[in-house]
């Protein structure tokens, strides 16, 4: 089936770069590419419908899968795309749908039901074959990393399991066991240090260190099942400071990571600190956990980023630093909306909307358009 079929959204496709700094949409009419930080519209081309745009940081390479409305957008083949000359640089075919698109500066994975493709981004040389459970949605998580390049799939259809893959050195490098119910999402920190998950039932989100394949945090999403349609970090290239989170309740969450490690230490004192584990304990400490709630209408489809964090002195004490974090969202109904998020000493937060605009009404050199 097609996106423009199944897609009850005017925006069929929507991702960020790499380092958070651009992102691509398409809809039945083509694509286009924004800079995240202005939102100032780059390029749109408009040829048809895709149902992938994945770019390459902000440079002029695009990879780009049609959506099957026409035979020269085949939902089988994939496209790289000079955005400069308006050509095609190389195409590659396959036999079945092409369902996820990841790349970095040293390789290209493509990701279809059953078997994932890793590739030599420079050469197209096909390195290695991945053979994966069925994988309906091309669920998938790559870290941008060329010093831990690693490639995140699912393992079980059954419950929620991660394959994690080094795509340098082609060799599985741990499995983890997140969920007891099949994942729904899962993102790789920028320098491969974290992964987090979420399962089919969206009420715990998961961290885990993937160096040691081991459980760093869990937090409590709510109570009621819902479907997280996003996960991101910040774009740190050391110790991961939030979690971003959007779900089908129409709600933006943040987790902060950075803070969870000083107020462990201070908690510890306190009878639940000595008494749970610290597993428990963050999964029923709500410190951490800062929501917007209503940021879209209920059940429209989202993604969200942390552009960059910002450390900042807090007024009210000298041991610790407040942080501030631009978030930006992609709603599939159409919307671009980005809020200045902060944290303070307190674990108060502030959620400020900067701007917002039409993703579907922007023309070239607009700044804002509504």
């Amino acid at each position: 089936m097609s996106s423009l079929s199944s897609s009850p959204y005017p925006i069929l496709f929507a991702s960020f770069n790499q380092d958070n700094s651009g992102f691509a949409i398409s809809t039945k009419d083509g694509f286009k590419i924004f800079d995240s930080s202005t939102g100032r519209l780059c390029y749109e081309r408009a040829v048809g419908a895709f149902n992938i745009v994945e770019m390459l940081y902000s440079s002029s390479l695009l990879a780009i899968v049609g959506a099957g409305e026409q035979p020269s957008l085949s939902p089988r083949r994939l496209c790289l795309f000079n955005t400069t000359t308006g050509n095609a640089l190389r195409e590659l075919n396959f036999l079945t749908s092409i369902l996820a698109v990841r790349l970095n500066k040293k390789r290209l994975v493509v990701v279809l039901r059953e078997k994932t493709y890793i590739y030599d981004a420079n050469t197209l040389a096909i390195l290695d074959t991945i053979d994966t459970v069925p994988n309906l949605k091309g669920l998938c998580a790559f870290s941008p990393s060329l010093d831990a390049c690693y490639l995140a799939l699912p393992a079980s259809t059954t419950k929620g399991t991660v394959l994690v893959y080094n795509v340098l050195e082609f060799l599985s490098h741990c499995e983890i066991d997140a969920h007891h119910a099949p994942l729904a999402a899962i993102v790789l920190s920028s320098n491969g240090m974290y992964i987090a998950t979420a399962s089919e039932q969206g009420t715990i989100i998961r961290v885990f260190l993937v160096s040691e394949a081991t459980k760093s945090y869990s937090f409590r999403r709510g109570t009621y099942p819902s479907t997280i349609y996003s996960l991101s970090f910040g774009p740190s290239t050391q110790l991961q400071d939030i979690l971003v989170a959007t779900s089908s309740s129409g709600s933006v969450h943040v987790f902060s990571l950075g803070f969870t490690i000083n107020h462990r230490s201070r908690r510890s004192s306190g009878i639940l600190g000595s008494i749970l584990p610290e597993s428990v304990n963050d999964v029923l400490d709500p410190a951490h956990h800062h929501v917007l709630h209503n940021a879209f209408p209920p059940g429209v489809k989202s993604c969200a980023v942390v552009r960059k964090v910002d450390r900042v002195p807090d007024t009210s004490a000298t041991e610790f630093l407040a942080i501030r974090a631009p978030i930006s969202i992609i709603t599939y109904n159409g919307y671009f909306q980005e809020y200045t998020f902060s944290i303070n000493n307190q674990s108060e937060s502030l959620w400020s909307l900067e701007h917002e605009f039409n993703l579907l009404t922007v023309i070239a050199d607009n700044n804002k358009s509504s």
